[in-house]
């Protein structure tokens, strides 16, 4: 009744493009939050075919569930427990993005026991606000892991950051930034492979600083990372089509309620049609009102209060069917109302859309990799 349907093809292609304008850079595919909706394993899979250089995840968990599935690519992650032990991330070969001394001392503990070398990558905040080593704790980080290099029990594989795309002066502060902190590093004797900075934003803006290597997290999944573009304008295509079908139908009288509320009651003699999707499901009650669907070609506003499990469709005097498909959102380019009108409804971003989908829904994939 209810189906996610991803196009695996389409995140490949969405790959080579993001790659194609990344200057010769490596590219990360970033498939953290279950690869932000889509389903980390199958997309991974389908990335480390293509050839993807690195994939990124939030925290470690997630890290080991793609090793437990068999993917060999380099896995970065970079948010960690503080009670983290680091142990299990350094037995799989996990690399690690480090911000404090104390979490280096946990990663060379780790190290140690397994008697083997961890790779990190050190994060510097130039902005942002967020993880990441602030400017004056720097230099004490990165001397820090200058002598465990030194001293056989670590690789510095990167040093990153990740800008605020608050404003092309504040992330050209940023950039400025980020240079000066690697140039500081390595003045201080600190070496590295690599320097990763962009996201997808970034590596569409500033192609001057993709460096070594990009990460692509939303573009991959066919959407802009701008408000104000259109995935299709850089050459992107929608991965996610979220489905579901008409399990009932009826012919209701003028003034007839319709769900919690009484937000809407019909004009005149209409049909109305039941969808079997709700907020359990990622679709956000606020969507009331303001989101529109596709059922047979015609779009619908859903007019009545969307509920946990459902949500009613006025058909007025159109032909409706029960099983008839119903499209929540997808690929704008075939006509349908995307992801980025359902976070226009509800005053949030496609980053939040696509991510929460879940609930009861199945995942069906095109082009996955057994």
């Amino acid at each position: 009744m209810r189906e996610l349907v991803i196009d695996l093809d389409a995140i490949a292609g969405n790959l080579h493009t993001m790659r194609a304008g990344s200057v010769g850079a490596k590219v990360m595919g970033v498939v953290k939050a279950n690869a932000y909706g889509h389903g980390m394993v199958p997309v991974a899979k389908r990335l480390e075919a293509e050839g993807v250089d690195y994939l990124g995840v939030a925290d470690i968990g997630e890290a080991l569930e793609l090793r437990a599935a068999g993917i060999k690519t380099p896995v970065l992650a970079w948010l960690h427990d503080p009670r983290e032990t680091y142990l299990e991330a350094v037995r799989h070969d996990i690399e690690l993005g480090l911000a404090t001394i104390a979490q280096l001392e946990s990663v060379v503990a780790a190290a140690k026991t397994l008697g083997t070398v961890a790779a990190v990558h050190l994060k510097v905040d130039t902005g942002l606000g967020r993880n990441g080593a602030t400017l004056h704790e720097w230099p004490a980080l990165v001397a820090e892991a200058r002598d465990l290099a030194a001293a056989g029990l670590i690789r510095v594989v990167g040093v990153f950051s990740h800008l605020s795309v608050t404003s092309a002066a504040d992330d050209l502060a940023q950039i400025e930034k980020f240079d000066a902190a690697v140039e500081q590093a390595r003045n201080l004797g600190l070496e590295f492979e690599m320097r990763h900075l962009l996201a997808s934003d970034g590596a569409i803006l500033y192609p001057q600083a993709c460096y070594e290597m990009v990460r692509i997290g939303i573009a991959l999944y066919g959407f802009s990372p701008f408000i104000d573009h259109s995935a299709d304008e850089y050459g992107l295509r929608t991965a996610m089509t979220a489905k579901s079908v008409v399990v009932q139908t009826k012919r209701v009288p003028a003034g007839h309620g319709v769900s919690y509320g009484y937000l809407h009651r019909t004009e005149g003699e209409r049909t109305l049609a039941l969808i079997p999707v709700g907020y359990a499901e990622g679709l956000p009650r606020e969507a009331t009102g303001a989101a529109q669907v596709s059922i047979r070609g015609h779009r619908y506003t859903i007019l009545a209060r969307i509920a946990m499990d459902q949500f009613v469709i006025d058909c007025g005097d159109d032909e409706v069917e029960v099983g008839d498909e119903v499209v929540l959102f997808g690929d704008p380019t075939l006509g349908l109302p995307s992801a980025d009108s359902l976070a226009r409804a509800v005053g949030t971003i496609n980053y939040e859309i696509v991510t929460r989908m879940g609930g009861r829904f199945k995942r069906r994939y095109i082009g996955e990799v057994q």
